[in-house]
């Protein structure tokens, strides 16, 4: 990671708490999303897979974040599943086993939006699995993700920590909002009802499975973009991607083989409206 990025990451006193203007913003979420490039040109080269896991309060901003992180680079390598709730036939499945099968082959980066600690969470705490399912979890997920370390595939957890009043005002922005009244699940009012409960809960879920081998890392999420560019950087850092040299790549000139005037066959079709 260059020294530009590197400096992105780190939090001084001075101007810490002061709001990011966009334009300094943007400039800053530019570099970075220049170094994930780098990083997916590795990956790609290497055949490297990885496994990001984005967790954390409804409303913390992991939609916001995974989308400056993913927004510059191909689909095809830096992939995103947010799983619906399970139908009747997964949940006769092994818990672990619609996750599993999203897995990434060589060559590409997995984003969970939530993940199988949703056990340790939504379904814990509204009551979606029994207290020995969940505590069964805890047991087993540091296992789990041992042998998934194990097997070469890069895990990297981050729980987004969205303070109380900042979580009360994003909800009720998006009530009052209609171009975010999409944001709100069912299970996002009962979650604000029950702020303890999902308090207790992750810290059950931080206490059994953050380990060495497998840590999480917290992301203050107050301010969303000093979230996503703290976090972008955070990612870079602990990955030892290197640069790859690209090929040159030159635009060849259009041929006059079969030149004709390709305008006229369409010019009396359907086009649409200039109305912008």
């Amino acid at each position: 990671m260059n020294d530009d990025v590197e400096t992105v990451a780190r939090r001084t006193e001075d101007g810490a708490g002061e709001k990011l203007k966009e334009k300094a913003y943007l400039k800053k979420l530019r570099k970075l999303q220049e170094e994930v490039c780098t990083l997916q040109d590795w990956v790609k080269h290497t055949g490297k897979r990885i496994i990001i896991i984005f967790e954390g309060r409804d409303a913390a901003g992991k939609g916001g974040l995974i989308r400056a992180l993913t927004e510059r680079v191909s689909p095809r390598v830096f992939r995103v599943v947010a799983l619906p709730a399970p139908s009747d036939r997964q949940k006769s499945q092994l818990y672990m086993q619609r996750y599993i099968e999203q897995f990434p082959a060589a060559g590409e980066v997995l984003i969970f939006d939530r993940s199988w600690y949703n056990r340790a969470g939504v379904e814990n705490v509204m009551g979606f699995c029994t207290e020995e399912e969940h505590q069964e979890f805890l047991r087993l997920c540091p296992l789990v993700e041992r042998h998934i370390i194990q097997n070469g595939i890069i895990l990297i957890k981050y729980w987004l920590e969205v303070g109380n009043a900042e979580q009360k005002r994003r909800f009720e922005a998006r009530i009052a909002d209609r171009l975010r009244q999409w944001k709100l699940s069912p299970m996002d009012l009962p979650s604000r009802e029950r702020w303890y409960e999902y308090s207790r809960a992750r810290d059950q879920m931080l206490e059994a499975t953050d380990t060495d081998e497998s840590p999480w890392f917290i992301v203050r999420s107050d301010d969303k973009k000093r979230a996503r560019l703290n976090c972008i950087a955070h990612l870079l850092s602990r990955i030892p991607y290197e640069h790859i040299p690209r090929a040159e790549v030159i635009l060849p000139k259009r041929s006059t083989e079969h030149e004709y005037d390709d305008t006229a066959p369409i010019k009396n079709r359907r086009w649409i409206p200039q109305k912008y």
